[in-house]
């Protein structure tokens, strides 16, 4: 398994009326925690589409525990449980201490830059075994 802890303050921006958090941030979070994951094992999002990879999200869930608010220092953990093949699950967990906020996933599809549906390029799938040994 590969787990990445990422912080962020949370904007007033980021608030609704009620003064909690939006709903829809907790996605945008899990992008932020999604991408740092993959930065932090050296296969940034950046290098993939450079390569002519994307991942488009064909799949989204979100439970919703307790809310955030303006100012609240948060950490997104995200987790890659198993080896993609054709999709890739990442897990996602959003907490205030220790308090759990939220928790969910997305599920991506490998495509090409022309958006045709690919295998993983062997070069990541590779990268990502030495995490899975044992």
């Amino acid at each position: 398994m590969i787990e990445h802890a990422t912080r962020v303050r949370v904007r007033y921006a980021e608030t609704d009326q009620m003064g909690f958090v939006y709903y829809g941030r907790y996605l945008e979070w899990f992008e932020v925690g999604r991408t740092e994951l993959l930065r932090s094992i050296e296969m940034p999002y950046r290098r993939l589409e450079a390569d002519g990879f994307w991942l488009p999200v064909i799949e989204a869930h979100c439970e919703y525990k307790h809310p955030a608010r303006y100012d609240d220092e948060i950490t997104i953990v995200s987790r890659l449980a198993e080896l993609p093949k054709l999709k890739i699950r990442i897990d996602y967990e959003i907490l205030n201490h220790d308090r759990l906020l939220a928790e969910g996933y997305t599920v991506h599809i490998f495509t090409n830059n022309q958006g045709q549906v690919s295998r993983p390029p062997k070069y990541f799938l590779e990268h990502l075994k030495s995490y899975f040994r044992n």
